[in-house]
């Protein structure tokens, strides 16, 4: 019990030694006032720039994936990646049987449409010298009319499925026309950046996915961006992307922040459009994001040089006292910006701190 007492008493006694123990002044001769630099702190205006990573996407809402428009195998590839295409460019050959049932059904709905319009235009006439019924006139009328939607139809089945305008003519006209092959068209004008069939395959009308395409003048950076940062990001802010190959840059603008978090890592998605000339940036590859803020901020800036660390790590400055002594006072660090700390606790606006041979100053204090 006594060795017990004996011991806490004496751990005790060191803590308050160690909490009692002050750093003194610094007084320097005029000599020596003239190897350091003063700066005397004041209030500063600055662009937060929130830096971070991200992945390259293609911009969605200038790309699409090109569904199989119509059912049969694979006859012909006509594009590879990486090839460029207009709106309306054929990008494969399909030997589909939904061709021969579409002309089919045309030509039966056309038929019957013209029957039954001439029949319709008879009742009409015939009632005019009461030969027919105005009952058998309505009907006949009812029919026609029916008859031509239904061709109508038809022949917007054909459009639907990319037939060649010139054999559409030609069945309108009643002319024979050979059995035609489907082609799948591009809708928009891009760049082939996925092939995703091959030639035989079997396609499903409305579901396969056969390519995609993408206009890559301009493309997406998707970033995350967590709490802390948060507050400084804004729909609109100009952002500069990195690739870290050779020295390309390319400009963008925050154009989309997520109104959810991220379960798993706790961030927020934030959306970069980014200029891509010469399609330099590719689908899936790893950007760094610089995302600098248009809403000034305000805050005491210090250059970095004027920062010091003690004995635990914590930061402190030495400021200059009303007897010209130069004394440590502990500073909480906030954002930096370039060679610059904003000291949001610590500082006060007047406060005259040393900048440039800080060092030297703690050097003296140790002795």
């Amino acid at each position: 019990m006594i060795l017990s007492f004996t011991g806490c008493s004496s751990k005790s006694d060191s803590n308050e030694s160690a909490s009692s123990i002050t750093v003194s002044n610094v007084t320097l001769s005029a000599e020596q006032k003239t190897k350091i630099q003063f700066y005397t702190v004041a209030p500063s205006t600055f662009h937060k720039t929130t830096e971070t990573t991200g992945t390259v996407d293609f911009d969605n809402d200038q790309a699409t994936s090109v569904l199989a428009p119509f059912g049969g195998p694979v006859s012909k590839l006509l594009v590879n990646p990486g090839d460029k295409v207009n709106a309306g460019d054929a990008l494969a050959e399909v030997d589909s049987p939904d061709f021969a049932a579409a002309i089919s059904a045309y030509r039966k709905a056309l038929a019957t449409a013209q029957t039954l319009r001439r029949v319709a235009d008879m009742d009409k006439d015939l009632i005019q010298h009461n030969g027919v019924a105005q009952r058998e006139e309505e009907q006949a009328q009812t029919d026609a009319a029916n008859a031509e939607a239904d061709r109508d139809a038809a022949l917007q089945t054909l459009v639907s499925l990319n037939l060649d305008p010139q054999v559409i003519a030609d069945l309108q006209a009643g002319r024979p026309v050979s059995r035609p092959g489907g082609r799948i068209n591009s809708p928009i004008a891009g760049t082939v950046v996925e092939k995703l069939i091959t030639p035989g395959e079997l396609l499903t009308a409305g579901t396969t996915p056969c390519f995609t395409v993408a206009d890559l003048s301009r493309v997406w950076a998707m970033t995350q961006i967590f709490g802390s940062d948060l507050a400084s990001v804004s729909v609109g802010d100009a952002a500069e992307i990195v690739t870290g190959v050779a020295t390309n840059t390319f400009s963008g603008t925050v154009n989309n922040i997520s109104a959810l978090v991220d379960p798993n890592t706790r961030s927020v998605m934030v959306r970069v459009v980014v200029e891509n000339p010469g399609d330099l940036l590719k689908k899936q590859m790893y950007v760094r994001v610089k995302i600098q803020a248009h809403q000034e901020s305000t805050g005491l800036l210090v250059p970095v040089s004027a920062i010091l660390r003690d004995d635990v790590n914590l930061p402190f400055v030495y400021v200059v006292q009303s007897d010209g002594s130069f004394a440590r006072r502990h500073v909480t660090l906030g954002y930096r910006t370039g060679d610059q700390y904003d000291i949001p606790d610590g500082l006060h606006v007047g406060d005259q701190i040393v900048v440039d041979g800080a060092i030297f100053v703690q050097f003296l204090q140790n002795q």
